[in-house]
């Protein structure tokens, strides 16, 4: 209600390790930043301290927020506009001679509209990413922390729905030299219907090679990773004739126009 501006929608916060997990995967930890937030508003008074301590300071910088608030505080434009509204203030306090808690908020709110600050935030609202577990699905499911790869080192979790923790990604490089394969263990053939957890969005790629490997056939469908889930997270891929036994799902990056991203893999069963 006493807002001096609006804090970014962005944080400038990093990992604090990196670690190999039980299956001897390298993992980051304490990324914070990631997926970001709608802006939100800083009281006026975070940038006062008590008045029995001090009645002239005021601290755009250094203000009264926790470590987690202040990963976005500290973006520059931010400190921009708190460095505005506290020099618009410490005037108002000066010219009427009382403390800097003193300043009437309508007075300084007023100036601070005048001067093209902006208060109150009416844009969109932006929801943190829906991660998933596997037990949540039907059928055979398979996280891309399941799967083999070569190359799709890039993770991320910055749009959902998705499944675990995150998703993976070629970051739109090293075409052709890239891969990430699913090997599923079929007990009973049939037809199944597959499904792929990919994180739509336009600069994904609309050409995504999917090979199927069953014994010693193969065969190869293209995946437009633009469109939409119809099951989020999942877009159905296809139903396939699938024998019992071992087969392999393998996404690459061969000549494709965009990112390609993989998330999880879901095979429902024949229909009785």
């Amino acid at each position: 209600k006493d807002s001096v501006g609006l804090a970014a929608y962005t944080m400038d916060s990093h990992h604090v390790q990196r670690y190999v997990d039980a299956n001897g995967q390298l993992k980051n930890e304490g990324d914070v930043q990631v997926g970001g937030f709608s802006p939100y508003a800083i009281s006026y008074a975070a940038l006062t301290p008590q008045a029995a301590q001090c009645d002239n300071l005021l601290a755009p910088i250094c203000l009264s927020a926790s470590h987690i608030a202040f990963g976005s505080i500290r973006m520059e434009p931010v400190f921009m506009v708190l460095g505005q509204s506290a020099a618009t203030a410490a005037m108002q306090a000066a010219n009427s001679d009382i403390a800097v808690q003193d300043v009437p908020y309508e007075a300084l709110k007023q100036q601070l509209l005048a001067d093209g600050q902006v208060l109150t935030w009416s844009g969109p609202v932006r929801k943190a990413p829906v991660a998933l577990d596997l037990d949540a699905f039907e059928g055979i499911v398979m996280d891309d922390e399941q799967a083999t790869r070569t190359g799709f080192n890039s993770r991320s979790h910055a749009i959902g729905p998705m499944v675990g923790v995150g998703y993976r990604h070629d970051g739109n490089s090293n075409k052709g030299t890239q891969s990430i394969k699913f090997s599923v263990t079929i007990e009973q053939a049939g037809t199944y219907e597959l499904r792929l957890a990919y994180a739509a969005n336009p600069n994904r790629a609309t050409n995504v090679p999917l090979h199927i490997h069953t014994g010693q056939t193969s065969q190869t469908v293209r995946v437009n990773q633009r469109k939409p889930a119809e099951q989020p997270p999942f877009a159905t891929i296809g139903r396939f004739d699938l024998p019992a036994g071992p087969v392999v799902f393998e996404f690459t990056n061969t000549d494709t126009d965009g990112y390609v991203v993989v998330d999880a893999i879901q095979l429902l069963p024949p229909t009785p």
